[in-house]
């Protein structure tokens, strides 16, 4: 091996071990076990999926309420026709149904129906249970207050809400 390729791998093993690259890493691993273990034991306990939960939640956050399957993608940021394939699948599964909207025909409002709604609320106790016990329970009160405090401030700058 020649020098140069030596200081190449070297200088990429630093930049590969730097604390900011091994500290993003522990937050996407961790977020991604977190979601995991949230996934599989809604499915197990529910029979739902947790973006399907998710979709829930928007649609229960105010009652009688219809939110459009693009306001959907926006906020699960996932794209229009996989937000289509999902709520597809929910209606399927009898947890959603599509109406049009009255403003505008080409827009598709979508509704929890009783099932879904019954489906939310099992689902929301699965998902608090697993979210108090890997998330919130491994941390003190004061660190906890600090960590969710932070990801709201990553939040925002990532939306470019400077206020």
């Amino acid at each position: 091996m020649d020098a140069t390729h030596r200081q190449d791998d070297e200088a990429a093993a630093r930049a590969a071990n730097s604390r900011v690259v091994r500290d993003f890493g522990l937050l996407i691993k961790s977020a991604t076990r977190l979601e995991q273990r949230i996934d599989a034991d809604l499915r197990r306990e529910c029979g739902i999926s947790h973006t399907m939960l998710e979709v829930l939640i928007r649609l229960c956050r105010k009652p009688g309420d219809k939110v459009s399957q693009r306001q959907l993608a926006d906020e699960l940021t996932l794209t229009s026709s996989g937000t289509t394939r999902l709520i597809d699948r929910m209606e399927e599964a009898g947890l959603v149904r599509r109406a049009p909207s009255p403003g505008d025909r080409r827009v598709a409002l979508v509704e929890p129906t009783a099932e879904g709604r019954t489906a939310f609320l099992r689902g929301a106790a699965v998902h608090t249970r697993v979210v108090e016990e890997f998330f919130v329970k491994p941390l003190a009160a004061d660190d906890y207050a600090r960590l969710t405090s932070a990801l709201s401030e990553i939040d925002k700058a990532l939306r470019g809400d400077t206020g």
